[in-house]
């Protein structure tokens, strides 16, 4: 089933047809106004062209795992557990204006910077700086864990939609429910080895100039110019504020961004290893497992990278009840540029 999405027509907060739970429902009464955010953040019909830059304000801070992971937590101590997981060039931003509104929905809201980002790390200098996909889930397991969180709906895009599908996937006690956009994202390196398409090629340029070490010393010496660029590309329709990206960035100070973001990429290509105690999960998810929580795919029809489809091509990975959206006038950044319908999405498949 896909469904379309317009979003200068149909805004969630005013106006919807959404089945919620009890716990859900009050959420469809908020507007922006009512978030508590510490500044105003406007998610318009125009993709967030007035956007003020709103913050979380204090993040908190927990060893699991190898790392001394940053988060934001948000809602009641007891409510139903949601992470959600930004992908790269982004943060926790992402989900500045779906946290409070989940959160007066009253779901335990957990939005952690992945290793590399913010002030998420590792504990040790001699832990190798890997970043295959297997262990970005690793981390993500080991912070439910320090929480003591059992099972909670993910929900992500791009690096984080992967880590939700692999968990998921390989841990699906974990996974109540699932919201991913872009779909089925575990990657199979074999696969990754054949050519794509030449415009397909071109939307992954960076990550073939990553693999150069000329490209290694860009990200180093111009990671904001370098991030702005995609964040053009990825989302040409997303007219974000100088403040908006000025708040991300600061993200990418982390002193081990440049040594992640070349090891997740180079890895990809086959162009860097992985670590051999992690051989057995990549094996498996080699194989392609089947997801079999509930699950809403959603791609956003302005998304410059990874165009949109109707979820058909994937749809075998996925044996459970799963819905396909199109979101109209979203880019790659879906969750920041159209935080109604990923709200929405995130209310509806935790009510399945």
């Amino acid at each position: 089933m896909s469904d379309d999405i317009n979003l200068p027509r149909r805004r969630f907060l005013a106006t919807t047809a959404l089945g919620a739970t009890a716990l859900g429902a009050t959420a469809l009464t908020l507007g922006v106004s009512q978030l508590g955010l510490a500044g105003p953040a406007e998610a318009d019909s125009e993709n967030n062209k007035n956007d003020t830059a709103a913050s979380f304000g204090k993040l908190k801070q927990i060893n699991a795992g190898l790392l001394n992971i940053s988060y934001v937590e948000a809602g009641p101590a007891d409510g139903p557990a949601v992470l959600l997981l930004h992908g790269w060039p982004y943060d926790i931003h992402s989900f500045v204006e779906v946290t409070p509104i989940l959160a007066k929905a009253g779901y335990r809201v957990i939005v952690p910077h992945l290793r590399g980002h913010g002030t998420t790390r590792f504990l040790s200098e001699t832990t190798f700086r890997n970043a295959q996909q297997s262990v970005v889930a690793l981390d993500i397991i080991a912070l439910m864990d320090a929480l003591h969180i059992k099972q909670a709906v993910l929900a992500g895009y791009d690096w984080g939609a992967r880590t939700a599908n692999i968990i998921a996937a390989l841990w699906p006690e974990r996974c109540k429910a699932m919201v991913s956009v872009n779909g089925y994202l575990i990657n199979n390196l074999e696969r990754n080895r054949k050519p794509l398409p030449a415009e397909a090629e071109h939307g992954w340029w960076y990550q073939y100039y990553f693999a150069t070490e000329r490209g290694r010393a860009g990200l180093a010496a111009n990671r904001c110019d370098l991030a702005k660029l995609v964040w053009r590309v990825n989302s040409p329709a997303w007219h974000f504020a100088a403040a908006t990206f000025d708040r991300t960035a600061r993200s990418f100070d982390n002193p081990d961004y440049v040594d992640i973001v070349i090891h997740n990429y180079r890895w990809r290509l086959s162009l860097a290893e992985g670590e051999a105690q992690y051989d057995d999960l990549e094996k498996r998810l080699a194989a392609g497992p089947v997801i079999a929580v509930p699950t809403i795919t959603m791609d956003g029809d302005s998304d410059g990278v990874t165009p949109a489809t109707d979820g058909s091509a994937y749809a075998a990975k996925f044996s459970g009840k799963r819905t396909h959206r199109i979101v109209r006038g979203a880019g790659h950044n879906l969750p920041q540029e159209a935080p109604d319908a990923f709200v929405k999405a995130v209310i509806e498949v935790a009510s399945t």
